[in-house]
């Protein structure tokens, strides 16, 4: 018998819903780590990222009960993550660099000259040294997975910024990693 994926760690979040804290320490300890780092590329900041996570498994913990088993368990935590580290974003007042009082066409993709096995820790620093909206938008896309119209939802901002926000995004990366 095959076992999906959804259900990894089934008994633990069973136990975690019927009040068992060792099965919610265990969830803890089993994906703490992930998160944290989930926290640090948002925001940044550890203190930051260290309060954003312990809130995250907070609400989780309490809304436990939602969890129908529609995805793993790390991808749902994962999700709440993410938006409470927007929402930290939101409340610092740190804005993205819109672009909606502006028209913008995208044109084809302009190729970048290749880079030969560019350095991860390049990469890196280049994420880190982008400006707050721009890092943002590369992290959801790229590193998290998110596509333009689920960007547009959690930022709110529209599907088309999302879109120009990444190309720009991407170019300034680039540029960034080509001074390093």
């Amino acid at each position: 018998m095959e076992t999906e994926i959804r259900f990894t760690h089934k008994s633990l979040v069973e136990n975690s819903k019927s009040g068992d804290r060792n099965s919610q320490y265990q969830l803890y300890e089993l994906y703490v780590d992930a998160m944290y780092n989930i926290g640090m590329r948002f925001l940044g900041c550890k203190e930051d990222a260290e309060d954003v996570v312990q809130d995250s498994f907070i609400d989780a913990f309490k809304n436990l009960h939602k969890f129908k088993y529609e995805s793993t368990f790390g991808a749902w935590l994962k999700r709440i993550v993410i938006n409470k580290s927007i929402n930290h974003l939101k409340v610092k007042r740190l804005p993205l660099s819109t672009i909606n009082d502006h028209e913008f066409h995208l044109t084809e993709e302009v190729a970048y000259e290749r880079v030969a096995a560019v350095d991860i820790l390049k990469v890196k620093t280049g994420i880190e040294k982008l400006p707050q909206g721009y890092r943002q938008i590369i992290n959801l896309y790229l590193l998290e997975g998110f596509d333009h119209n689920e960007i547009s939802e959690v930022l709110g901002i529209t599907t088309s910024t999302s879109k120009s926000q990444y190309h720009r995004a991407k170019k300034k990366l680039v540029e960034i990693i080509n001074t390093l």
